[in-house]
């Protein structure tokens, strides 16, 4: 009697054509075979953003006709962060309105110290939602959210209490 052992049992049908029969002492071995499920891995996240982050400093804003910001909000974002001692490449600067993450993603991806969000548009899903205007630490991370620059621009008061809590960090 010939004895094969074969791995994956739909093979034999194509190698032999006539019926088989499996002795007793192979039934046990070819029922606890489990084919190799293949790995699932989650694909890594890239976002485009603008800066170098590397002061994990977070930016995120909202501008569905940008692909960052628009340049005059962009230049007067870039005074503010001079003045305070930072450069472009302190920074990542984030426009959600191109992207589709959770906050918890965007936490992991970037380890922010310091999260600005400029504009209520600007809060990602699943963040809960930080006081206005107020610097808030919530477990070593430092949350401004404050006015979108749509907002600023046209109203002087606007950008003195945004300077006054960036004075602050």
């Amino acid at each position: 009697m010939l004895k094969l052992k074969v791995e994956d049992l739909n093979a034999l049908r194509f190698i032999l054509q006539d019926d088989l029969y499996l002795l007793e002492e192979d039934k046990s071995y070819y029922n606890t075979i489990s084919k190799p499920q293949p790995a699932i891995e989650t694909p890594q996240i890239k976002f485009n953003y603008l800066g170098t982050n590397k002061k994990n400093f977070l930016i995120l804003v909202n501008y569905p006709d940008h692909e960052f910001m628009a340049d005059e909000h962009l230049t007067a974002l870039e005074s503010v962060l001079n003045r305070k001692g930072h450069s472009r490449e302190d920074v990542a600067i984030l426009n959600l309105a191109h992207i589709v993450a959770e906050y918890e993603q965007l936490a992991v991806y970037f380890n922010p110290k310091i999260l600005i969000l400029l504009g209520k548009a600007s809060i990602p899903p699943g963040m809960e939602h930080p006081k206005f205007n107020l610097f808030e630490n919530s477990t070593g991370l430092n949350i401004l959210y404050t006015f979108s620059f749509d907002e600023m621009m046209a109203n002087n008061e606007n950008k003195k209490t945004f300077w006054d809590q960036m004075k602050t960090i």
